[in-house]
Order: structure tokens, then C-alpha cells, then sequence
């Protein structure tokens, strides 16, 4: 890497965790992505890519949250499906101390791009990792368990309150993956970990499968 005798440097994860010989294991097995970098907390000079791979085929995650939605009782599903959406905020802000602040958006300026549902909240953020772990089918937010690092961790069922106000509203708990493709046709996540400099974006799309 062309690194001089007398320079200090890290290895890290993308979530910032430094690679040393005690979690040497842990941390760095197949596929996963690591910064060569003179600190931990050294700010990129540009943005990086990372792959992830899916196991099931395509239509298993586009289409698998469609049953529950068609067979709503005759109600309109769409507020089922913005439910799911919603449920994900509600939980990253559950342990805001200030406000809790979540903005519901949709586009519809076709000369800024297509029609576009917007969910954005001041929550905890997620790291890439838990992005990845989101992105993984069937990783429900109560079993992720072991190696995944949750896009919930630490979370506790909330006290019953309205549902309005926890983060038990999704109606089908089919998942935010599978509203996503009732809605539309991709989904592009932002997020940026409370404590980080660091902005994770994930993009999943039929167009991509």
C-alpha cells in the first residue's frame, strides 16, 4: 500500500470499529469492506461502494408482502404499507431525549425525478452494517439474533401507549423492505449514526435485480 516504515495506521470496519488482533476474527471475514486510514475517525475523500449479496430470488423480496396487502378485508392497503414505513421512525426515535421529529413527503414534481414517498426523522441513525442487515430478507426486528447487528438494537417493546406513539403500528408486519415494493419500485435509505461523521446510503431497485 505503499505505507513508510515511520507512518502510523488503522484498519477499520465501515462502521469505524478499528480491526486489531484481539477482534481480528470477529470483524473481518468474506466480503466485508475495510478502510486502510491514518485515524479512525480520518474523514474520506470520497465516497465508497459496497455489494451486497441477496440469496433468495428477486421476486421473493418484491413481491412477498403483496398477499397481506390485497387481502386487506376490502380496506385500502395503502396506509398499511406507509404504516410499515413509519414504524421504522417511530422506533429510531423512541429514545430521543429532545424532540422527536418525523416528516411524511410525497413528490410529486416529476421534473425533480419520479413520484417519491419521503420518511425522514431525527433518529439514532444506522450503521452500514445494520443498513446491510435491512436490506436482508426476513430479518425481522424481534429474531435478529448473533452475527446481525439489528437495525433495532436494544430494542424493547414499548409500554402500551396509542399506537400512534410506539413503534407497533405496522399493521401486517410483512416489513419495510415489502411496503416499499407495494409503493414503488426502490427505496434509497440515508442515514447517518448519532456520535459519526460518517453518511451510509443504501439503494435496493428492480431495475438493479
Amino acid at each position: 500500500f505503499g505505507i513508510n516504515t515511520d507512518e502510523n495506521f488503522v484498519i477499520t470496519t465501515t462502521n469505524r470499529k478499528e480491526v486489531t488482533e484481539d477482534n481480528f476474527s470477529e470483524l473481518v471475514q468474506d466480503g466485508v469492506t475495510l478502510y486502510l486510514l491514518q485515524s479512525v475517525d480520518q474523514t474520506l475523500l470520497s465516497a465508497t461502494k459496497e455489494r451486497i449479496d441477496f440469496l433468495p430470488h428477486y421476486d421473493t423480496l418484491v413481491k412477498s408482502g403483496m398477499y397481506e396487502y390485497y387481502a386487506s378485508e376490502g380496506q385500502n392497503p395503502l396506509p398499511f404499507a406507509l404504516a410499515e414505513l413509519i414504524d421504522n421512525s417511530l422506533s429510531a426515535t423512541s429514545r430521543n431525549t429532545g424532540i422527536r421529529s418525523i416528516q411524511i413527503k410525497l413528490l410529486f414534481d416529476e421534473s425533480q425525478g419520479k413520484p417519491a414517498v419521503a420518511v425522514i426523522d431525527n433518529g439514532r441513525g444506522m450503521t452500514s452494517k445494520q443498513l446491510n442487515n435491512w436490506a436482508v430478507y426476513r430479518l425481522s426486528k424481534f429474531t435478529r439474533q448473533g452475527d446481525f447487528e439489528s437495525d433495532h438494537s436494544g430494542y424493547v417493546r414499548p409500554l402500551p401507549v396509542p399506537r400512534s406513539l410506539n413503534s407497533d403500528i405496522s399493521y401486517f408486519g410483512v416489513g419495510g423492505k415489502q411496503a416499499v415494493f407495494f409503493v414503488g419500485h426502490s427505496t434509497r435509505m440515508i442515514s447517518k449514526p448519532a456520535g459519526t461523521q460518517d453518511v451510509h446510503e443504501l439503494v435496493i431497485s428492480k431495475e438493479d435485480f
